[in-house]
């Protein structure tokens, strides 16, 4: 008797409708090994293999299109009964779980996740900051808040932000004993504020100018992996540090920051927000990625 799960008739369906492992799993918002694995457990249960599988290929087999052919009618059914449902779920409920990093998570803090805690009551919030990429679906997370070239390309992005552009800052007085660098090679002579990130390297500053991209890997006693940590060093005049633009935008401001070598530090693109694609999102996540596209600024 066959007791195969909702969840492993899904992964065959899905694999059948994409001939492949990698979109179908990108679909269901699993990893590829996961799914074959879902796929042979319900293979060997059945006594029967589904699919035939090579290293360039993978089809149903001859029990596999019979197999799909009598289960197709009525999963179609179950998730048009899921979407009824889901549609009448006016308030989301639950927890949303958000993985970010700790300086995006004070960029979105206030326009974004008070603003939907305000609109939903029924919804709590938990937020996980690490400096290190993480698997959001393996570690059980509902989405995650990032800059989008950091984001693994099998995931739904939303954009937040348009851009973010960086900034080079230091004291006045700092400036008045080093002076102010007129071009990026001039750094060698300032004490800069090192990052070293997620993946253990050091952070070469990024330039450009004219078309023209390069990088440099700049001197400095201090090193830090936090940029916060940097941002108060650098109020400090402990030396140059190389952050985003909106999180010294209050000391350029009031004048305790000034910004150097602006012409030479391109935008980059900026925070967005991502998800695993799947075919029913949660209503609390639905209600926030609404918010995000809603409220998204340059």
């Amino acid at each position: 008797m066959l007791r195969g799960t909702l969840a492993e008739l899904e992964a065959v369906m899905t694999v059948a409708s994409h001939a492949g492992f990698r979109a179908a799993a990108r679909e269901l918002g699993v990893s590829s090994s996961t799914l074959s694995q879902q796929i042979a457990t319900l293979e060997a249960r059945m006594g029967v293999r589904l699919f035939n599988r090579s290293t360039r290929s993978v089809a149903l087999s001859a029990a596999g299109k019979l197999f799909v052919a009598e289960i197709a009618p009525a999963l179609a059914t179950i998730r048009n009964a899921v979407d009824l449902v889901d549609e009448h779920r006016s308030v989301p409920t639950g927890t949303l779980r958000i993985n970010t990093s700790v300086g995006a998570s004070r960029m979105v803090l206030s326009p974004l996740v008070l603003e939907y805690m305000r609109r939903y009551p029924g919804v709590g919030v938990e937020i996980v900051t690490e400096g290190a990429l993480v698997d959001i679906n393996a570690k059980g997370f509902d989405v995650g808040i990032r800059i989008r070239e950091a984001v693994p390309p099998d995931m739904v992005v939303v954009p937040i932000t348009h851009s973010v552009r960086p900034a080079i800052v230091g004291t006045p007085s700092y400036f008045e004993v080093k002076g102010i660098p007129g071009v990026p090679s001039d750094l060698q002579m300032h004490d800069c504020i090192r990052g070293r990130m997620a993946s253990g390297s050091i952070y070469r500053w990024e330039f450009e100018r004219r078309g023209e991209a390069f990088t440099l890997d700049v001197p400095g006693r201090l090193t830090l992996d936090e940029s916060d940590l940097m941002l108060r060093a650098v109020r400090e005049g402990v030396g140059l540090a190389y952050l985003n633009e909106w999180q010294v935008a209050d000391d350029l401001s009031a004048g305790r920051l000034i910004q150097v070598l602006a012409d030479w530090t391109p935008p980059y693109p900026g925070l967005c927000l991502y998800y695993p694609g799947r075919r029913h999102i949660p209503a609390k996540l639905r209600a926030f990625v609404d918010l995000v596209k809603a409220v998204a600024w340059d």
